[in-house]
Formats: structure tokens, C-alpha cells, sequence
């Protein structure tokens, strides 16, 4: 049932943080909770916690992931670091998905990590942090479009050569990206043509992830051949031929990692969510719970079944788990079928990614910090889509996917930038919170508060939360993960480096901070204030 939206009144003062609006009292429940955050209500709220689920299950899936990121794993860790390194990197998102929770039970908006970074920071810095996490987490989700939808269109140019491997001898980068780009218009279409329907396609969406997960479990292991569990549990490979065994299965566990991140695209979507201060937090931890197990599930699976992998990797270096697949099955429709699953999944992400990613664009432009907010932060009168932001998200991934063209490698620094954008912003949002929490900066609830968690008022802690001692030891081991994940992130795959396995996340990811910090003292901090007070 849908709520009907008051009006609103607006006078904007371009010098100044505050919007003056007139606000009806008849505000639903979400709507008001909304307006205390100082951020008038515009979109359509069509999420439950099913629903909501289901977005976060289908951007993050993980078991899909896990059969084309475990080849970084076997260089470096192997079998036995991809199994240990999975649940170190499992361990690690539960403990910053638990952060995050908090942190969007306080505030939840569109604007995400920004938003919280800019309400907790010490005075002194709040606009400054605030505005460098925004464009972390921006330039990091814009990544994953691009990077997303590129790898939709090679996984359909694997699915051709696994069907006809003469396509190999004329398959070009061209191709993937001409696809992937059809992939994003495709999306584009969803996102702004069918915003009703949304939220259903993303509950089928994720009946195809739990059905798919069993539709290629059970085939790969009742079919083929099984691997030893010592071969499994006790094999650790250093094809870097890094100094320690440590030190490779360290860089190892990226992989893992990328397979496991995203979770706060559902948080971008908050203000179309019921009851999201409640709903999300839920939501996250059972997107960990479910993709979480799915996901080490698949990868068991996959290493007993792996057979020859020198032949599947000579046949398809890019993503050997087609031709496991086939091998496993004996033949080669069936395994097209089932690789076919995951190629669906994967557009999927794309679907969710975009929608996140747009709403990430639209939150920053309402408070001014990028260039063209005065047309970004519009949204339709027809279906409160933010039609302008999912635009400008799916040009900027088809420019980006213009790279691969003509350079492969060169591409990989726009990979790079989506778990470096992601993770750092992360970080900060922890280090802010922590920071608040051990020096009392955040105070319980009361039922009269009508301004809270916006600039310039009090701070208090939302309906969902770890309390006592054990919020403390969660924030501070979320940070140690982050720290972990983030630095390793940066390592080459071989201790040898060279143009093909260099690793382009250190280049990118200083160059769009420096690009950030540059805008801002240029520009930005004209006209950026912090979270533009609406309401």
C-alpha cells in the first residue's frame, strides 16, 4: 500500500546549509524519523526486510563470485588459504557489518557513510572528512558498475567459447565491452521504466540465487571426482614466491573479500525502506548469515571438484569454473545452462549496483558537493526516481568501460578503486564512531528528540546497537580488519612485477584522493556545508 507524500515548501538559500520547509504534521513514522535527520522525504518507500534482503543478497553474490575469484586464492594461499582465508575474511565483514548496522540505525539516508562521517567527526574536520569519504564511497560504487557490468560481458563471451571454443582465435576486448554495455542500458531500462516493480524483480531475483546455488552444488559434486580433504584442508601454494607462506596467503584473501563486499548498497537505498533503522540492520547480518554460508559452501565444493585445473585455466584463464563445470558434468550444454545462472546473478548485481550507486550520486548532489547538484538531486514527478543520478551512473560506467578497449590491464586500476573506495570509506566511518563512543559523545534516545544526528545537534545512538564493552571490542575489530583488508588490497599477485600483474589500486586510489582534496579546497568548500539541513 502506498503512502501518499505531503507537500512541502521550500525556500533555499544557496550561502547557507538550511533549506527553510514547511512540514505537515500528518509525517508517517518513517517520514518523521526522516525529518529529525534534517533531510525532507522524497522517495517512494516499496522495501520490507524480504524485499531489502533480497537487493543486498543479489549485489553482494557471493557464491557466484567465489567460482571466478578463487584463482587469485590458489597463487597465493591455495587450496587450504582459500578455505582459511574465507572465514578470516567472514569473520572480518561481520564485524564491519555490525558497525555499519549501528551506524545506519542512528541515520539512516541515501548519503550513507558521508552522512555518518560528517555528523560524528570533531568539529574541525567534519566537513573535510565528510566530503573525502563521500567521493571513497561515489568513486568506489561507480567502480563496481563499471567493473560489474564488464564482467557480465566476458562471462557471455566465456559462455560462447565454452559452446564454441573456435571463438577463441577472433574473441577480442572489444566484444566484453560491447556487451557490458548492453548489460548497463539493459539496467538503465529497469531501473527508471519499471520503479513499482522494482522491488519484486528483486525478490525473484534472489529465489534464483538460493535456487541457482543448488542447481550447481548438486551436479559438481555428485559428478565428479573428489580431491582428498588433505588436498583440500592442507595444500598452501606460494606461486607469488613471496618470502613467507604468510605473507602469500594474506594477499590471497582479496579475492574473498571482493566476493563479500558491497553490503552497504542496501543502505543507499534506506529512504525507500520501512522502517529502516530497524530493518537494515536485520537485513545486513542475514545477508551475511545467508551469502556468508552460500558462499563457503560453494568454495568447498568447488576445491574438491576443481579436477585438472592447469587444463581448465589453459582453456579458460579468465573463468576456469566453465570448463570444471563441464568436466564434472560430461557435457557441454549442461554446463553452459549452469554457467548461464550465474551470468543471470551477475546482471542482477548490475540491476541493485545501479539503483545504489544513483542514490549515492543523488544524496551527495543534495548536499552540493558535486559538480552539476543543481540537476543530480532532481528527481521524477511520475515515480520519485532520481532520474538525472541513474543517468549520469550508467554513462560514466560506459565511458569507463572504454578503458578495456584499449587496455585490459589498464582496466584493472577501475577494479581496484571499487574495493580501495569501499573499504576506506568503511574505515573512516568506524574511526569516527569509536571515536564518539569512547569519549561519550553519543547519548540514549529520547521520546521528545526532533533534531538529532545532523550538523550541529545532539548525537544518539538508534534502536539497533551492541551495547556496553562488546560495541567497543566489535568497532575497534572492525578497524583492524579494514586496516588488513585495506593493505593488502594494494599488493601485486607475484613478487615479480610486471605490466600484467601490476597492481593498480595504490595509483588510483591516490590519485582520487588527491583529485577530492584538490576539488574540495578549489571549489567544494565554497558551496559544500555538510549534510544540507532540509527540514
Amino acid at each position: 500500500m502506498e503512502t501518499k507524500r505531503p507537500k512541502f515548501s521550500s525556500t533555499e538559500d544557496i550561502g547557507s546549509s538550511v533549506l527553510e520547509v514547511t512540514v505537515p504534521t500528518q509525517l508517517s513514522g518513517d517520514d518523521a524519523a526522516l525529518a529529525r535527520l534534517g533531510k525532507k522525504p522524497v522517495l517512494k518507500r516499496s522495501f520490507g526486510f524480504v524485499t531489502i534482503l533480497s537487493f543486498s543478497c543479489t549485489i553482494l553474490i557471493t557464491w557466484e563470485a567465489s567460482l571466478f575469484v578463487f584463482v587469485s586464492g590458489l597463487t597465493n594461499g591455495g587450496p587450504a588459504g582459500i578455505v582459511y582465508g574465507y572465514i578470516v575474511a567472514w569473520v572480518g565483514m561481520i564485524c564491519i557489518f555490525l558497525t555499519l548496522s549501528e551506524l545506519v540505525s542512528m541515520a539512516p539516508t541515501s548519503g550513507g557513510q558521508y552522512h555518518w562521517v560528517s555528523i560524528l567527526s570533531p568539529p574541525s574536520i567534519q566537513k573535510f572528512l565528510g566530503y573525502i569519504t563521500g567521493w571513497l564511497q561515489l568513486t568506489g560504487w561507480q567502480a563496481i558498475i563499471s567493473s560489474s557490468g564488464l564482467l557480465t560481458g566476458t562471462l557471455i563471451q566465456s559462455l560462447i567459447l565454452l559452446t564454441h571454443p573456435e571463438y577463441g582465435n577472433r574473441m577480442q576486448n572489444w566484444h566484453g565491452t560491447l556487451i557490458s554495455w548492453a548489460i548497463i542500458l539493459l539496467n538503465y531500462t529497469i531501473n527508471t521504466s519499471f520503479s513499482t516493480a522494482f522491488a519484486k524483480f528483486e525478490g525473484i531475483a534472489f529465489i534464483f540465487h538460493i535456487l541457482g546455488f543448488f542447481a550447481v552444488l548438486l551436479p559438481l559434486v555428485l559428478l565428479s571426482e573428489h580431491a582428498t580433504a588433505k588436498e583440500v584442508f592442507g595444500t598452501f601454494l606460494n606461486l607469488g614466491d613471496w618470502q613467507t607462506q604468510g605473507l602469500s596467503f594474506s594477499i590471497g584473501i582479496a579475492g574473498t573479500v571482493f566476493a563479500l563486499l558491497g553490503g552497504d548498497g542496501a543502505m543507499h537505498m534506506a529512504e525507500e525502506i520501512r522502517n529502516p533503522a530497524i530493518v537494515l540492520p536485520w537485513s545486513l547480518l542475514a545477508t551475511l548469515l545467508v551469502n556468508g554460508t552460500l558462499g563457503f559452501g560453494m568454495i568447498i565444493a568447488l576445491l574438491y571438484c576443481l579436477g585438472d585445473i592447469d587444463a581448465a585455466l589453459a582453456e579458460d584463464a579468465h573463468y576456469p569454473f566453465m570448463p570444471i563445470l563441464r568436466n564434472a558434468l560430461g557435457s557441454t550444454a549442461g554446463a553452459a545452462v549452469l554457467s548461464s545462472l550465474v551470468v543471470v546473478m551477475t546482471f542482477t548485481a548490475v540491476t541493485g549496483a545501479l539503483a545504489s550507486t544513483s542514490r549515492i550520486y543523488w544524496a551527495f548532489a543534495r548536499d552540493r558537493a558535486i559538480p552539476g547538484w543543481q540537476s543530480l538531486k532532481k528527481t521524477s514527478k511520475r515515480t520519485s526516481i532520481p532520474f538525472n543520478a541513474v543517468t549520469t551512473t550508467a554513462v560514466l560506467s560506459i565511458i569507463l568501460s572504454l578503458i578495456n578497449i584499449g587496455n585490459a590491464t589498464a582496466f584493472n586500476g577501475v577494479i581496484s578503486i571499487s574495493i580501495a573506495g569501499l573499504l576506506g570509506s568503511y574505515l573512516i566511518a568506524a574511526c569516527v564512531l569509536l571515536y564518539r563512543r569512547l569519549t561519550g559523545g553519543i547519548r540514549e534516545p529520547n521520546d521528545g528528540d526532533n533534531e538529532v544526528n545532523r550538523i550541529g545537534a545532539d548525537l544518539c545512538w538508534g534502536p539497533w546497537r551492541i551495547r556496553g564493552a562488546l560495541g567497543v571490542i566489535i568497532n575497534i575489530l572492525t578497524i583492524v580488519f579494514l586496516v588488513f583488508f585495506l593493505f593488502f588490497s594494494f599488493w601485486p599477485t607475484s613478487r615479480i612485477v610486471t605490466p600484467q600483474n601490476f597492481n593498480w589500486a595504490v595509483l588510483v586510489t591516490t590519485v582520487v584522493f588527491l583529485f577530492s582534496v584538490i576539488y574540495y579546497f578549489v571549489w567544494a568548500r565554497k558551496v559544500y556545508t555538510g549534510p544540507v539541513i532540509e527540514v
